[in-house]
């Protein structure tokens, strides 16, 4: 069997982390099946019948999303409402064959059918009059929706590929509407015959489409169509259990790129909502694609923990190159600063990236920490570090510039040169330390002093040091 799998969101909003993690599942899927010889197509589908909340912005971020993840797909993009031709062509061939009937329910009637079910405290059941009417009977003028002939009695059964078989009684699935009045046609028919036409052999999605394959079997039962196999992924929950919400992570894919993770990061955490591979939490994209399988797809819901997605990025941070993680930062430090940054600039932060590295959990984080090596000087020192240039440090760091003047630059000899000088002056070295960090780079936390000297350079560094012993900063 070729395999082929789909992503089919609605573009009503931007790509949410939810969702992020379905198209995921399905890529790596379609993958390993590529890599073992059994076709293993992604397709994308944009589900956006819902004219009124589908819009273009949405489309854009949805595609941007994906493109972020590296979750590329086969083909050419399907747009399901094109396809409203072909879908109401199967509601006739429905219509023709008995296993679908036009209903004439009015609104106040339907208002009435549930306001019964709620008087007597169960769910709703629309149980059309018309299902067995004579269509002579018609009201004059009246414009049907067409529903769906349910089977009444026995039960329909899903083989899942995560919740194995699950069985729902008919009687519990009424006739749903597959045609509105004004001709357009509703989800499960489009889905089911967009997935027919596309060859899609495996959907996977999450938990809460369960209901729709019920009544997507039945349809495609009716149709004498095979089914796809269905595997619905559990749903994820914030960290303390409760249904996913903005404060736990519910977050379009874009707000994660801006809060500074890498996609690679992103895409690791989610493959492991959900699924496993032994205890591994660190896995390399090569090896995701050997390894999943549906079968290591848990049931129960995921949680998400914005401490363990930080502890993955700063895992990928530290592997990342210095040239990219300097091209990641550059747009966020050019807007900080209001110019942009010269070719100097990107050479100094390059080279500053050993030290910054290891100090980051996100790419914020490490915009924040390296933005005092390119600062314009004077620099303007903290609240805290302003503190440590008392009248005493300026008077050191003023003797500092020609004791330090003639010495090798690079750590090991800095160092030696500014314990040397501490002994000289029968101070302390953190007497001479502190306020020299507070000099160089505005702050009282940095990476190690000697390699901050060493990445400005002797010129900067002689700058800063000269400029806050005369009171610039």
């Amino acid at each position: 069997m070729s395999v082929t799998v789909r992503f089919a969101p609605s573009p009503t909003g931007f790509l949410h982390i939810g969702g992020a993690r379905t198209a995921l599942f399905n890529w790596l899927f379609a993958q390993h099946h590529r890599r073992h010889g059994d076709g293993g197509n992604f397709r994308l589908r944009i589900e956006d019948t819902d004219r009124a909340r589908s819009t273009p912005e949405a489309v854009a971020a949805i595609i941007d999303g994906l493109r972020w993840l590296g979750l590329n797909w086969d083909g050419e993009i399907v747009h399901q409402f094109a396809n409203a031709a072909r879908h109401t062509a199967v509601v006739a061939e429905l219509l023709a064959s008995g296993a679908a009937y036009r209903c004439y329910m009015s609104p106040e009637e339907l208002e009435a059918m549930r306001a019964r079910a709620r008087t007597e405290k169960r769910s709703v059941r629309i149980d059309s009059p018309w299902r067995d009417c004579d269509p002579a009977e018609a009201p004059s003028g009246a414009k049907p929706v067409i529903r769906f002939r349910a089977p009444q009695q026995g039960a329909t059964t899903i083989h899942d590929l995560v919740l194995g078989a699950v069985t729902v009684g008919n009687e519990e699935l009424d006739d749903l509407i597959i045609l509105r009045a004004d001709g357009t046609p509703i989800y499960n028919l489009s889905v089911v015959v967009d997935d027919h036409d596309m060859g899609v052999t495996h959907v996977i999605r999450g938990g809460e489409h369960l209901r729709n394959a019920f009544r997507q079997t039945q349809i495609y039962r009716a149709l004498g169509w095979q089914a796809p196999e269905f595997a619905h992924i559990p749903l994820i929950h914030g960290a303390d259990g409760a249904k996913l919400s903005k404060r736990h992570g519910a977050l379009g894919v874009e707000a994660y790129r801006d809060m500074g993770y890498l996609p690679e990061a992103v895409r690791n955490y989610l493959m492991r909502l959900g699924w496993s591979h032994g205890d591994d939490e660190i896995i390399a994209l090569d090896d995701a694609v050997r390894w999943f399988d549906l079968a290591d797809v848990g049931r129960a819901p995921a949680r998400f923990d914005f401490a363990r997605l930080d502890s993955l990025n700063a895992h990928y941070l530290k592997e990342a190159d210095a040239p990219r993680l300097v091209g990641l930062i550059a747009p966020r430090l050019e807007a900080s600063l209001g110019r942009p940054l010269s070719g100097a600039d990107r050479e100094r932060l390059a080279r500053a990236m050993p030290g910054l590295k290891p100090r980051a959990k996100t790419l914020v984080e490490l915009t924040e920490h390296a933005a005092f090596y390119i600062a314009s000087r004077p620099l303007r020192p903290s609240a805290d570090a302003a503190k440590l240039l008392t009248q005493e440090a300026r008077a050191l760091l003023g003797e500092m510039p020609g004791w330090l003047r003639g010495s090798e630059w690079d750590p090991a000899a800095l160092e030696a040169a500014l314990r040397a000088f501490a002994t000289a002056k029968a101070v302390k070295f953190g007497a001479v330390a502190q306020p020299l960090r507070a000099a160089l780079t505005g702050s009282l936390a940095s990476p190690g002093l000697f390699e901050v000297m060493e990445v400005l350079g002797r010129e900067e560094s002689l700058g800063r040091i000269a400029d806050a012993a005369a009171g610039g900063g």
